[in-house]
């Protein structure tokens, strides 16, 4: 920004009253915050008002600056400037305890539960229930927490293992641990990127029972028909920015994107005009005992195979199968018409296969590794010789993929775990192409990423297939599938339903498949 843009910016600012008169108009009142980090003005003086008994979608790229001022609210960060007032009044929360005592919870993008502990033992960790004896009282955990799932609609076992429940069980669980609290204010960030299309109703009537407590909802999501859905309210952010703020029913998708990217995308999906080429891979009754069976299908160079289908239909089994994760308990996979035995991973990237992950928190990144370390891990070892590593090489290629997939870091030194979400996204994939792999198969690829963010890996996908890579794209955005592929393929609790031609493939068809019928 100019610095004429900037001085205008702040005089209009220093003009406007920093808070409301009336106290009671806002449950939260955000006024001149920033938040600067090593290389990064992550911040630059933002403002955020939210009213009780309503919704407030927070919108914006990776980047934008969203998630940082959602972490000062909930007190994992500490502003540079400005201030913060809960009903009316100023406060500073040191820690996030502070904050959830004032009346701030924060449902966080990446699940924060502990695998080895029950589900009520996680919703109650830090304030577990006592008995006389003033030892933890099991009993009166279970009941509480068999209340709140039930009062939340939730059908889960208090008893239960976190570590046994499937990511939309344990979003769920999030949700209903941050709703224990009682909060005034829920922060909540992504919360439907890992549930089902029936769980985000359910979230979405969970959130109507709430406003009408009074309570007051900042919600970040990349899916714009949530926004439409839910929202009362909408605030825009661009590059740490307060961009603006408009009532839901006034906005459109466009004018939305417009807003949050400071451009018109005139086209989401990129036109994909260069032929598709001969199989490359053959899949014959790939079976993965008790989860898939007989799942037979052919990748072109050059194509974009999409895979639908709902949760627990076996989608990213196929993909772990075929990456020699799960090795498969019978059938058969040709490579270029030869047969091929994948047992593990590492002969999978032998091969030429590459694997891009559904939950990068969980099994794609190093959170306290670097940039340059979490990209470089997998081809480390094409880069050492005589027990030294050629770090100017490898640098230089680092360097060179950051580029071309625009990701956002003031040096390949910073800590991975300091980037947007979209930003880690494209670092993982960067990881992947730098193995020049020959079937690219992507999980979620463009999940907790934002629309800009989105148009700039389906470019790059569709320019990847335009080179002859064939690449399995899965996916839970119906749009995205039926945008990007060339067929789809639809799963249905583990057996394949058919595959649709992109000529013939719609949103109808797909759900009519996965949900286990024919399409006639």
């Amino acid at each position: 920004m100019s610095d004429s843009a900037t001085a205008a910016r702040h005089a209009l600012r220093d003009s406007q009253p920093a808070f409301s008169a009336d106290s009671s108009e806002y449950l939260l009142e955000i006024a001149h915050i920033s938040k600067r980090f090593p290389g990064v003005v992550a911040l630059d003086d933002v403002q955020l008002r939210v009213r009780p008994g309503s919704v407030l979608a927070l919108m914006g790229e990776n980047g934008a600056g969203k998630s940082t001022l959602m972490k000062i609210i909930a007190g994992i960060y500490q502003p540079d400037e400005g201030e913060i007032r809960l009903h009316g009044r100023p406060v500073v929360f040191a820690t996030p305890l502070a904050a959830l005592q004032s009346g701030i919870a924060m449902i966080h993008q990446e699940l924060n539960l502990m695998p080895f502990m029950s589900i009520a033992e996680n919703i109650w960790i830090g304030r577990e229930q006592l008995n006389g004896l003033h030892m933890v009282d099991h009993g009166k955990m279970h009941r509480c927490t068999a209340e709140l799932l039930e009062r939340l609609r939730i059908r889960l076992d208090p008893e239960e293992l976190v570590g046994n429940l499937s990511i939309a069980e344990r979003q769920m669980v999030e949700i209903a641990k941050a709703v224990s609290y009682d909060s005034d204010v829920l922060i909540m960030d992504e919360p439907t990127s890992a549930i089902t299309e029936s769980e985000v109703e359910h979230l979405f009537s969970i959130i109507a029972d709430l406003k009408a407590q009074g309570k007051g909802i900042i919600y970040i999501t990349h899916k714009m028909s949530e926004v439409f859905q839910i929202a009362d309210e909408v605030a825009i952010f661009r590059d740490g920015t307060y961009v603006g703020l408009q009532r839901a029913e006034q906005m459109d998708g466009d004018s939305l994107i417009s807003m949050m990217v400071g451009r018109e995308l005139t086209q989401l999906f990129p036109e994909r005009e260069k032929p598709i080429g001969e199989v490359m891979l053959s899949v014959r009754n790939l079976t993965l005992d008790g989860i898939f069976k007989d799942v037979s299908f052919e990748l072109h160079a050059g194509e974009i195979l999409g895979i639908a289908g709902l949760m627990g239909s076996g989608r990213t089994n196929i993909a772990e199968t075929l990456f020699g994760i799960s090795p498969s308990s019978s059938g058969e996979i040709f490579l270029d018409g030869q047969p091929v035995r994948i047992s593990d991973p590492q002969q999978a990237i032998g091969k030429g296969f590459a694997l891009l992950t559904e939950d990068r928190k969980l099994t794609g990144l190093f959170p306290c590794l670097s940039v340059m370390e979490n990209m470089e891990m997998v081809v480390l070892s094409n880069y050492a010789g005589g027990g030294f590593i050629q770090q100017k090489a490898l640098r230089a290629l680092c360097e060179d993929m950051c580029k071309k997939l625009r990701v956002k870091t003031p040096s390949l030194e910073q800590c991975i775990d300091t980037l947007s979400g979209g930003n880690q996204q494209k670092a993982l994939l960067a990881r992947w192409l730098m193995t020049n792999p020959r079937i690219l198969i992507l999980d979620e690829p463009t999940r907790g990423i934002d629309v800009g963010a989105k148009a700039e890996i389906y470019r790059l996908i569709s320019l990847l297939a335009g080179e002859g890579m064939a690449v399995i794209m899965i996916s839970s955005e119906l749009p995205e599938v039926l945008g990007m592929s060339d067929r789809v393929m639809v799963m249905h609790e583990g057996e394949l339903m058919g595959t649709l031609a992109r000529s013939e493939a719609t949103q109808e068809k797909v759900m009519h498949l996965a949900s286990g019928h024919s399409v006639h």
